[in-house]
Formats: structure tokens, sequence, C-alpha cells
């Protein structure tokens, strides 16, 4: 498996419309925070996120949260990534 590539050290707030969004794990997206295929071949699979009324998300940038696809503030740890 690839390591991670650290796509921002903040997270992606924004206001999600209901549906289904498919969050980047890799950190290769162009499209970040949401998957757009570059994780091929890497052995990481985007991770589906059901969003069932509009509201506002902390999406993880830096792929390191262990709390996917959610922010839990592992960007501002020192040793992050």
């Amino acid at each position: 498996m690839s390591e991670v590539t650290i796509a921002a050290k903040k997270p992606a707030v924004l206001e999600l419309e209901p549906g289904t969004y498919y969050w980047c794990a890799c950190g290769r997206s162009a499209n970040q925070p949401f998957c757009d295929g570059s994780h091929e071949g890497t052995g990481f699979t985007p991770r589906a996120l059901e969003i069932s009324e509009k509201q506002m998300v902390a999406l993880c940038q830096c792929k390191h949260t262990k709390n996917p696809p959610f922010c839990d503030g592992t960007h501002t740890k020192p040793d992050a990534g």
C-alpha cells in the first residue's frame, strides 16, 4: 500500500446537500476532499458519505483522521503526517 498524500493541513468545511459523496482517502485527488479516481493502484479506496439532510461538515484533508471522513483535529498535532 502507498503512503497517503496530505492534501491540506486544514479541514474542508462545506455545506452539503442530501446525497452520496465519496471522500478521497489517498490524498491524490485533484477534487479534494472528494475522490476523482486518482487512488487507482494505490491500495486506497474512497469512503462513501451519506448525507440525509443539508448540513455543514468538516472533512479531513490531512488523511490521518481517526474518524474518516470527518476532521478530528489530527492535522494540528506536531507529528501528523
